[in-house]
């Protein structure tokens, strides 16, 4: 393939609107008449209930299978034998991040459609068509990268706005970086996440996710404290979930999501959800990069105003013990992740000492 082959991608229909879940069948009867749906524990019953329902109406097949909490490669191989099994013809994820992670990858391996109803706004994972697999004890093992982008991704505005606050803020959190990384992908003409170069347009769609959250986040936080979906809410969700896949995905990752691979080896961590690292790593980023100060400090005080954790304490972080760090910094240059996406070479030592500086940072600025 040419230096020069440049890339957009996405879902083939993204949708936000309120009942998704009643209508589930509308949507997935595109694709096949006997969806094979791995939910979340939490909303297992419910989906049952009212996708079932749905199903049920048009005269579909459906089996509702509970997710086991942790995306690996067995329990991918489970769900593969259980549509093997079942003679499903589409797969549903309907969850978080690694529920949808998995549903893709299953999909993937079945050579089957998938529609991802993602019940939390946590990430832009729906969107892309990638899945992040991990060991079973919670370390990062690798990423899955998909030849395509799911069918349909439903966004329930209802159901994402009655999410606990923590993972709405979270997704936003994930949604920050996504302008930098991609900004830093594009000046390098790295390789995005399809493994091609990064587009105008994934860039713009990446710049577009920054100004939207930067102009509706808070009022959406506030809103979603409430329990309730407002426009602001809805603009947030478009932002945080498609705006961001697609701009990370055709504009690139780079340092942010890198440090975000390292950080899931530290244990006090594990709490900590994927976004709320990511914001961290962004701060890492922008200290590698030398950005301005002004641009730093619109990053903090934005983070800050929507109540995302700022410092490594805010994050969990017990104790900051050297060697775990350098370890962090190491795998953060890993052959393979996106740190070799930076406009300049980045050594393990060059990440170490920008995660001091970067907390060092966020310390200051804290009260």
């Amino acid at each position: 393939m040419g230096k020069s082959v440049k890339s957009v991608t996405s879902p083939k229909k993204f949708i936000v609107g309120h009942h998704l879940l009643n209508e589930l069948s509308i949507y997935s009867g595109i694709y096949g008449d006997h969806a094979y749906v791995i939910c979340d524990e939490f909303i297992l019953d419910r989906a049952h209930k009212e996708a079932g329902k749905s199903f049920e109406k048009a005269g579909h097949q459906s089996e509702f299978v509970k997710f086991n909490y942790q995306i690996t490669q067995e329990e991918i191989d489970r769900h593969c034998e259980g549509v093997k099994k079942s003679g499903a013809n589409v797969i549903v994820g309907i969850g978080g991040g690694k529920t949808l992670d998995t549903a893709k990858a299953a999909a993937y391996y079945a050579h089957l459609p998938v529609v991802i109803f993602p019940t939390i706004a946590s990430t832009d994972a729906p969107c892309t068509a990638l899945s992040v697999i991990y060991n079973s004890d919670g370390s990062f093992d690798r990423y899955l990268f998909l030849p395509e982008n799911p069918d349909v991704v439903l966004a329930d505005a209802d159901i994402l706005a009655s999410a606990p606050t923590r993972f709405f803020v979270a997704g936003i959190g994930d949604a920050l970086a996504t302008y930098f990384e991609a900004r830093a992908c594009y000046q390098k003409n790295g390789n995005n996440l399809v493994n091609l170069k990064p587009s105008l347009a994934g860039l713009g769609i990446a710049k577009m996710c920054y100004d939207t959250i930067l102009e509706y986040g808070l009022q959406a936080k506030i809103a979603v404290d409430q329990g309730i979906s407002t426009p602001a809410v809805e603009k947030t969700i478009e932002a945080t979930i498609y705006l961001s896949g697609v701009g990370a995905e055709s504009g690139g990752l780079a340092a942010a999501h890198a440090i975000h691979n390292g950080m899931t080896a530290v244990p006090s961590l594990h709490h900590a959800q994927h976004g709320e690292k990511v914001v961290f790593g962004l701060l890492t980023q922008l200290v590698l990069e030398s950005a301005p100060t002004e641009e730093i400090e619109t990053v903090i005080h934005f983070i800050k105003e929507v109540g995302l954790p700022l410092t490594l304490k805010d994050l969990g972080l017990d104790e900051f013990k050297e060697e775990e760090w350098r370890k962090v910094a190491e795998d953060a240059c890993a052959e393979g992740d996106t740190m070799g996406n930076m406009p300049h070479p980045v050594t393990p030592d060059d990440v170490y000492q920008a995660i001091i500086a970067a907390n060092a940072l966020a310390e200051y600025y804290h009260d």
